[in-house]
């Protein structure tokens, strides 16, 4: 044996034992994370035993093969997106951190390659694709290949997840990639949204429940890693020809993932990054431009330099920018799902209304350890009362005008323009009522929000008082917008002629609702404002 192959195998054996006290270890510093860990396993191990019962259930079944050619093909999207996502929480899989050792690149993917097969992931997938190939394993030689493409399939989605993540090793650890798994996140959320409308069209046409998948799986069987699937199907039917195709388009498409993985890999750890370059000044001029572009439509004093922050922080924090795509997406996503579930409405715009009104919500916690400067500038009631404000303004100056984009829209997809004056007077009242009741359960009921864990939300131990002001607060401002809403109502049952009047009504209601709600909030945030600090500060 080479130097070179014991190399890599004494580089794999230690890495994959790093792998293992990792995770060992990892477990025994508290028993949140063994719990956590343990049940992750579990929970990987239940649904992937269910995958792999219910592909057993269809072996006989017609369209049984082709459910497994489109398991395998979501399950490889999904190990495609997993570097965007938790690409840096392992850190025997982080290039970065080990450019600095003496190893050369080849040993090195040899190791990154076996411990990425150690953990609740690869598990997971493995039953998954041992499940995939059982209805289209139909003899002896459909076994054998069954065999040889479980393995190829789990190595390839193991080698195309690495070498994304290689690929973008820099930009995961950065503002822009952080940016970058927020705008990927979306685009799984609506994805996901897409994919189940298709279906629930293509089902409908068909009428039979697996018409659609098996119409995913005719373009599925030939793209790798889903080929080495169909490739079992086609042992058992004797068509080598298309086994060749599988198996050999699978192995190739490997080959070609490890050599991009080679050379991102060899490029990383020799190419200097930014840490080693000096950056370039900023020009006055360009400070300039960026006080001028932004401070110039603002108001002056306290409440610009507020609202200010909050916009800020909406465009350059991750969880804030994530908060807002999903409550700006969803907004326009959901009265598109009613619509083509056959329930469109002018009133289920309101939904857009609703989801802003919740980015009030927890406003102290939104900055971090930061709050602690926050709450030097607040000595009075006056002071907390801007603060607010300028944080409402912050909300209402997206809110309003998106709000009011949504529900014209949706009047005009479904020419109900009779409804579109009572529609857009609700939303604009529950808009405001939302903001009201944000505004008092941010002062009463603060939590922290974790700034180094991308997956939380909130602290541990502090679950149950968040659940509690978003429901809580949710269910308060539903109480609030209640007069809107029976009047409403009570308009339309008595067919009256003055609907127009409701859209000012509404307006002026959720003004009156959001000021009344931030006069309330300011003597108590002052109040408690060493109270509000030490919770939001909790880690």
């Amino acid at each position: 044996m080479g130097t070179a192959e014991l190399s890599a195998s004494s580089v794999a054996g230690t890495f994959l034992r790093l792998k293992l006290s990792l995770l060992r270890n990892g477990v025994r510093q508290s028993k949140g994370r063994s719990a956590a860990f343990v049940g992750s396993l579990v929970v990987a191990g239940l649904f992937g035993v269910l995958g792999l019962l219910i592909m057993v259930a269809l072996r006989g079944h017609e369209d049984g093969p082709a459910a497994g050619v489109a398991l395998v093909a979501a399950t490889a999207l999904g190990w495609a997106f997993m570097p965007l996502f938790v690409g840096a929480a392992d850190e025997t899989l982080d290039p970065g951190r080990l450019v600095m050792l003496p190893l050369r690149p080849r040993p090195l993917l040899t190791a990154q390659l076996v411990a990425s097969l150690v953990g609740a992931g690869p598990l997971f997938t493995l039953l998954l694709v041992a499940g995939a190939v059982v209805p289209g394993a139909r003899g002896g030689a459909a076994t054998v290949v069954a065999v040889c493409a479980v393995a190829l399939v789990l190595l390839t989605c193991t080698t195309l997840s690495r070498t994304l993540a290689t690929a973008n090793a820099g930009l995961l650890s950065s503002r822009k990639g952080r940016d970058l798994a927020v705008l990927s996140g979306l685009v799984v959320a609506f994805g996901i949204q897409g994919v189940n409308l298709g279906f629930s069209v293509l089902a409908d046409e068909d009428g039979d429940g697996l018409g659609p998948v098996a119409a995913v799986a005719e373009v599925a069987r030939w793209v790798p890693p889903a080929s080495a699937v169909d490739a079992v199907r086609a042992a058992g039917e004797g068509s080598w020809g298309f086994v060749a195709y599988g198996l050999g388009g699978t192995l190739l498409a490997c080959g070609l993932l490890l050599l991009w993985w080679s050379r991102t890999l060899t490029r990383l750890m020799t190419a200097p990054d930014a840490s080693t370059l000096q950056a370039a000044p900023e020009s006055a001029g360009a400070r300039g431009a960026a006080e001028r572009g932004l401070a110039a439509w603002l108001p002056e004093g306290r409440t610009g330099t507020v609202m200010r922050r909050a916009l800020t922080y909406a465009w350059r924090d991750p969880k804030t920018k994530m908060g807002w795509a999903m409550s700006l997406g969803m907004g326009l996503l959901l009265p598109l799902v009613f619509a083509v579930q056959g329930n469109g409405s002018v009133y289920n715009a309101c939904w857009v209304a609703a989801l802003l009104g919740l980015q009030m919500y927890n406003q102290f916690g939104q900055d971090y350890s930061g709050f602690w400067l926050v709450a030097q500038t607040i000595g009075t009631d006056r002071d907390a009362y801007l603060e607010l404000r300028g944080r409402a303004l912050a909300i209402g100056l997206i809110g309003l005008p998106f709000t009011c984009v949504v529900v014209v829209g949706s009047a005009a997809a479904f020419g109900a323009w009779g409804s579109l004056p009572d529609g857009l007077g609700l939303a604009l009242a529950l808009l405001g009522a939302l903001v009201a009741a944000g505004a008092v359960t941010s002062a009463r009921f603060p939590y922290s929000i974790p700034q180094d864990n991308a997956m939380k939300n909130v602290a541990p131990g502090q679950g149950a008082l968040a659940w509690f002001s978003i429901i809580g607060g949710m269910l308060a401002g539903g109480v609030l917008c209640a007069p809107v809403i029976a009047l409403t109502v009570w308009a339309h049952a008595q067919d009256a002629a003055w609907t127009w009047a409701l859209l000012p009504a509404g307006a002026g209601y959720g003004l009156l609702l959001a000021w009344a709600g931030l006069r309330i909030a300011a003597p108590m945030t002052a109040a408690r404002l060493p109270e509000i600090l030490a919770a939001v500060s909790r880690s």
